[in-house]
């Protein structure tokens, strides 16, 4: 092969390099997972403030209901006590007096446990709403971290293919235009040569002026000249 086949093949190698690495970092499940994030982020400070919200309320109702609970049993124990009592008229009369009071603040208590309860539902029925809408999302997240797991491992082995294939080629180059390629390629990037394409190097896209044109067509074969604008070697 010549000087301008091997340089040739060596561009396509470093520009196959550039294309599947940045795929890596461009896949599109990498662009739904971003927008899923930032979705699920947002659902997350809404569960965050309506559990804000509904925190006081449901320590609340605990208490009530822990209070409630407490004057049911002292109620019963009171009733079981008038039911087996042999103690005298004042004493009956003394548990008669507790148990009338207890069923008052159980009354006042379970009214309050009503009340609280009914300020609650709504509030508890919005932090289940939230959850359930993100759990599809959450699903998804899963399986779209998985999935680019396995597609970068998979470009991550295209790549070290491809490098071991680009270092044979240039291998291949001679020491003088191998310098010169690596130094264009350290410049600009992707590839240290480039076609001429409608008298415009397809590395930086600008268009070579007629004297430059003239001169890029008048270069002997496997010769190279650099291009004025990105320095990359322009190939016949």
């Amino acid at each position: 092969m010549s000087d301008t086949d091997d340089l040739r093949a060596l561009t396509e190698a470093d520009r196959w390099i550039d294309r599947v690495s940045a795929q890596r970092t461009h896949l599109p499940e990498i662009t739904e997972l971003a927008a899923l994030e930032a979705e699920l982020r947002g659902l997350l400070k809404n569960l965050h403030e309506a559990e804000e919200v509904a925190a006081p309320v449901k320590a609340a109702f605990e208490r009530v209901a822990q209070e409630s609970t407490r004057l049911k049993t002292r109620a019963s124990d009171l009733d079981a006590r008038l039911a087996t009592s042999t103690a005298n008229a004042r004493e009956l009369a003394a548990i008669q007096a507790e148990l009338t009071h207890v069923r008052e603040l159980l009354g006042a208590s379970e009214e309050r446990e009503l009340e609280l309860l009914l300020d609650l539902e709504p509030r508890e029925d919005e932090i289940a709403s939230i959850k359930l809408r993100a759990q599809p999302g959450v699903a998804r997240r899963g399986e779209l971290l998985g999935i680019i797991d396995e597609l970068q491992a998979s470009l991550e082995d295209e790549l070290v293919a491809l490098r071991a294939s680009r270092d044979q080629r240039a291998s291949e180059l001679s020491s003088a235009l191998s310098k010169r390629y690596d130094a264009a390629l350290a410049r600009v990037g992707t590839s240290g040569a480039a076609n001429v394409i409608e008298g415009r190097c397809d590395g930086c896209r600008l268009a070579l002026s007629p004297l430059d044109f003239d001169r890029w067509k008048s270069h002997a074969p496997d010769t190279f000249m650099d291009c004025p604008e990105c320095g990359r070697l322009l190939l016949p």
